[in-house]
């Protein structure tokens, strides 16, 4: 006993608490099985690399802020165009963000654009270790002009690209004076050709001058998340609307 309390303690001590909690148990496995000390100490310290998996999956995704709930398997994909069903099986590989290119998500309220982004991206973070961000554009937009006014925008965008993805949500609902409008236009510069992003909108390309002004300004920012980019169009009915249906048909 003394001799496995000692032996847990230098494991604690080497930060391997996972280690220190089953060698016991793998021990006695390991005798009952006949194991050989190599397969022993590879058994041991593959379950503390699980769990330490693990735990880095679950801190990763308490930092993301993605919205509990919208994940792949509560994605009806059915509900999808044919078109972005496709899309969306080359997309969950994750070669896009090796490339900094942007995905560019499209449609009218309730089509399911946020749950398809947030859905990818929750994949990419848990089984490719991508650093994932989710965040309004109204919330990113007014805590980068926050931080413009302490000058401290330059350490927000260290900050920021520490993200391998950063999922823009509704950016058709920010209605920008001009120093909103420079930050966001700053932001997405900052992002181009280095880092990826992934952007809902209700707003077509042609209508984004409701959210940049000034033309030039506009024809620059498409022109920046649109020369690497996939763009998923949702059309069909809505996803809420077909919901409210079901849930008066079953009643």
């Amino acid at each position: 006993m003394r001799a496995q309390n000692s032996t847990e303690m230098l494991l604690r001590s080497l930060c391997l608490p996972t280690m220190a909690r089953r060698h016991e148990e793998l021990s006695q496995k390991a005798q009952q099985e006949s194991w050989d000390y190599t397969r022993y100490l590879h058994n041991l310290c593959e379950v503390e690399l699980t769990e330490r998996a693990g735990r880095s999956v679950q801190r990763r995704l308490k930092l993301s802020g993605l919205p509990e709930g919208k994940t792949l398997d509560s994605l009806d994909q059915e509900q999808l165009p044919l078109k972005v069903r496709r899309q969306l099986a080359q997309l969950l590989e994750g070669a896009f963000v090796e490339r900094a290119d942007n995905i560019l998500a499209f449609g009218l309220p309730g089509r399911g654009k946020t749950h398809l982004l947030c859905a990818l991206a929750r994949e990419l973070l848990i089984h490719k270790d991508r650093r994932i961000l989710f965040t309004t554009a109204f919330h990113l937009v007014q805590r980068m002009l926050a931080a413009k006014r302490d000058l401290a925008l330059e350490p927000l965008f260290r900050k920021l690209d520490r993200f391998d993805i950063i999922v823009l949500d509704d950016i058709g609902y920010v209605q920008q004076d001009r120093a909103e409008m420079e930050v966001l236009f700053t932001f997405l510069s900052e992002r181009y050709e280095r880092r990826s992003l992934m952007i809902t909108s209700n707003l077509v390309f042609s209508e984004w001058d409701k959210i940049f002004k000034d033309p030039m300004t506009t024809a620059a920012a498409i022109d920046r998340l649109v020369h690497h980019s996939v763009i998923l169009e949702l059309d069909g009915e809505s996803y809420r609307a077909r919901q409210a249906r079901k849930r008066q048909k079953d009643a």
